[in-house]
């Protein structure tokens, strides 16, 4: 009789995580990580105006293509990758799962693909079902691209 009663209080305290526990609902975050930039830095020491030519190429060159929605099982899952040429020089999320661990492996992700230049990375330990809808999302932006 002693027992029963620390053992009834423990018990309900240990189940009261679990009824306040709520799962992440919802994509609300968007991360974008650039490549640094390696413009030459001339023409910001002249002062005339920026030639047309130069200002004209930019845009031209840059090209944004989004991946596809990749539904997991923390939420949804999308990025969109802007290419300069064939160079892939910034990624975004445009939906990521609202989960601490999707938080912390996103600019992860977005780093190594900057760096590996294609969908050939390794996923974030901790967010392997976010890393692998990224991943699929990338392929299919790349994909897109041809």
């Amino acid at each position: 009789m002693k027992r029963a009663l620390p053992v009834v209080a423990l018990s309900i305290a240990g189940l009261i995580p679990l009824w306040r526990y709520a799962p992440s609902s919802g994509t609300t975050t968007t991360t974008e990580v650039a490549a640094p930039a390696s413009t030459p830095s001339s023409s910001s020491s002249s002062s005339s105006a920026p030639s047309p030519s130069a200002s004209s190429t930019s845009p031209a060159a840059s090209q944004v293509v989004q991946g596809s929605t990749v539904n997991t099982s923390k939420g949804a899952v999308q990025v969109e990758v802007t290419f300069e040429g064939d160079k892939i020089s910034s990624v975004r999320m445009l939906q990521q799962p609202n989960h601490p661990q999707t938080t912390a492996a996103v600019p992860k992700l977005i780093q190594e693909t900057l760096q590996a230049q294609s969908a050939d990375i390794d996923s974030v330990s901790g967010a392997t079902i976010t890393s692998d809808g990224y991943v699929t999302s990338l392929q299919a932006a790349l994909d897109a691209k041809g």
